[in-house]
């Protein structure tokens, strides 16, 4: 979860252009990231995939204001409000983005391109969707506060249990995945209020410890009650992180449906 998932990309970037905050390139060109290259299909008007920067354009003729998250997982549909038939191809990537504006959505496809599959290249599909609240997305505010229950309730049980993801290890872990990624990007884009940044850092940041203490193996859990104990500290604090994400990722969409912007 330290990796910004690509709808969150495409929404930050894609928000903070529509906002007029930067320009079509500097916004495609923090969305693509690594990638290779991503083109856009099924944009009304458009009989094929066309580019990123075509297509946010035509999304703001068709009367797109905003861009949403959606970060579903099996049993929670996050940021999503239906068809089913765009749910089910949100919860098949893992992710997407709902307009704000026009009833449509995007959900990603990614290949390996280029030699060994070194860089994905992504097609955006678009989809109709339902104009209705997105399920389950928190305030800033709400996110925030439950995001640090759930680290200190998960911290005390992994701890507990001796497990690895709850050490000064993990620690390390964290700063090491957080130097790396932190080269070069920008947390969120222009527009987002610091307590955005500050909740999207902190979700980001669980969502490595989470990471740890699930690959480090069984660390002192020597019987299965206390690794049925372990799974059972993650999940909650996994659901909550990424809840986290998705309120940082829409808080400009919401404070301007607030009329706080």
């Amino acid at each position: 979860m330290l990796t910004e998932p690509r709808a969150g990309r495409l929404a930050a970037w894609g928000n903070a252009l529509l906002a007029g905050l930067v320009s079509p390139d500097d916004a495609v060109l923090a969305i693509v990231g690594e990638d290779a290259v991503h083109r856009v299909e099924g944009l009304p008007g458009e009989s094929g995939q066309v580019g990123l920067t075509l297509a946010l354009g035509r999304l703001r003729t068709l009367g797109v204001t905003g861009l949403r998250v959606a970060l579903p997982a099996p049993g929670h549909p996050l940021g999503l409000s239906g068809p089913p038939e765009f749910n089910a191809r949100a919860l098949e990537a893992e992710e997407a983005v709902v307009c704000y504006g026009a009833a449509l959505g995007l959900v990603p496809d990614v290949y390996e391109a280029g030699p060994e599959g070194v860089q994905d290249e992504v097609v955006w599909h678009v989809l109709p969707v339902r104009e209705a609240p997105p399920a389950d997305v928190p305030s800033l505010g709400e996110a925030e506060r439950e995001l640090a229950e759930a680290l200190r309730d998960a911290t005390e049980v992994l701890t507990r249990l001796d497990v690895a993801g709850a050490g000064p290890m993990a620690e390390a872990a964290v700063d090491a995945y957080r130097a790396r990624a932190e080269r070069g990007r920008e947390v969120l884009a222009p527009g987002y209020p610091a307590r955005a940044v500050r909740v999207l850092e902190l979700a980001q940041r669980v969502g490595v410890l989470i990471a740890v203490a699930t690959e480090s193996g069984p660390g002192g859990a020597v019987s299965a009650g206390e690794m049925a104990a372990r799974g059972e500290a993650l999940r909650p604090v996994e659901r909550t992180a990424r809840r986290a994400q998705v309120a940082a990722y829409n808080s400009v969409v919401e404070e301007r449906e607030r009329g706080v912007r």
